[in-house]
């Protein structure tokens, strides 16, 4: 018995030896492994990077290509949501997206957007998701909304080809279907937009780099081929809410038109919320200093709280004056006929109301108190 018990015992200090081996092993190896990608650069693998023939032949070189030179850019680039306007699944599913119900990845081809707003799914035919439940056959709750996690309805059950073009890719072209794919209507090189659908393709610049063989366009018009809806003289609207992506119509109905542009205030390399260049006082320094010590600013209310509210919706809601995108219009009317939005609620009229300004905040005030209190608002209380 003795002798059976030594011998089981014998075998289980072996077999720990042999485990903590195979451990120091495995760390050993992953420990190299790591070091290698450090060394590397950390290379991300990201097929909407990849360049397919096709691009380089029309002289793409792709985000990698840029990352040599311009790591930083790239990164901030990578931050953004301009790369995922459009993503391969399997980069969507690497981030951490929730699929539609009766839907699995191996299903999807693409999903659009899911880094702020919201996000749909594109099907292996290419045709935006509109039905889900077990059998695919419920319409509706096809969108999933980024910052509530809701479930919403969009386009419900109907076939919905995917046709976003230009604005979620690089080098679009109208004509063809991506991949060979029916619901897809276009082509082009990258999904998601990328350097070179800003810069232009970047061949001749990747290998003799010189500011004269690179496009660097800052006008507004540059970000207005994407950062509108319909003509830019109007300014959709739906719902009691501007429209998203409709930033080039607003600046357009705004007193900084002509007079600044969006890389004045945004480097576009970055997401929105950590882009800005410059503060409102850069500029309007008397209004700065008329309003250091007032009321409001002593309460923490800044500028753009009040000057560009959440006027226009992209995903939500959160109340009757309060969607989730924030307005460029900037300057608010305080006439007492002055409304938001046509009398039909299809367009806005390019002017900020108080009611957008005022009562997001004040919610138990009416517009009337609004207007009384709206002027030398930047001086009271001081």
């Amino acid at each position: 018995m003795c002798i059976i018990r030594a011998r089981e015992e014998k075998a289980m200090v072996v077999g720990r030896t042999l485990l903590a081996g195979a451990l120091v092993v495995v760390w050993i190896v992953g420990h190299a492994r790591l070091e290698v990608a450090a060394q590397d650069g950390g290379t991300l693998v990201l097929p909407s990077e990849n360049v397919a023939a096709k691009g380089q032949a029309m002289g793409y070189v792709g985000p990698q290509a840029c990352l040599r030179c311009h790591s930083d850019r790239y990164d901030d680039y990578r931050a953004s949501g301009h790369p995922k306007k459009l993503r391969p699944a399997s980069e969507a599913r690497a981030w951490g997206i929730p699929l539609p119900e009766g839907w699995d990845w191996k299903d999807i081809s693409y999903v659009i957007g899911g880094v702020r707003w919201k996000a749909r799914f594109i099907d292996r035919q290419g045709y935006v998701i509109t039905s889900t439940g077990p059998r695919k056959d419920r319409p509706g709750a096809n969108q999933y909304n980024i910052e509530t996690g809701r479930w919403v309805s969009y386009e419900a059950g109907k076939k919905k080809p995917y046709d976003c073009g230009p604005c979620h890719m690089t080098a679009y072209s109208k004509e063809g279907n991506q991949e060979g794919l029916p619901g897809m209507v276009g082509t082009w090189v990258f999904p998601g937009i990328t350097c070179e659908e800003c810069h232009g393709a970047g061949a001749a610049h990747a290998a003799q780099p010189d500011k004269a063989n690179i496009k660097i366009d800052p006008s507004p018009a540059a970000c207005g081929k994407c950062h509108i809806r319909g003509a830019p003289d109007k300014i959709p609207a739906a719902d009691g809410f501007i429209q998203h992506h409709e930033q080039y119509n607003e600046y357009l109905a705004g007193p900084h038109a002509g007079k600044l542009g969006c890389a004045t205030c945004h480097d576009p390399h970055k997401r929105a919320k950590v882009s800005l260049k410059k503060q409102c006082s850069d500029c309007h320094a008397s209004t700065a200093r008329d309003y250091a010590g007032s009321t409001m600013q002593r309460s923490g209310v800044r500028c753009v709280d009040c000057h560009m509210p959440p006027a226009g919706k992209s995903a939500e809601s959160f109340g009757k004056y309060v969607g989730d995108v924030k307005t460029h219009i900037v300057k608010i009317s305080i006439g007492l006929t002055d409304r938001m939005f046509s009398e039909d609620g299809q367009f806005a009229t390019g002017k900020l109301t108080v009611d957008f300004a005022c009562l997001r905040c004040h919610g138990s005030r009416d517009t009337g108190w609004a207007l009384a209190n709206a002027r030398a608002i930047h001086t009271r209380g001081k």
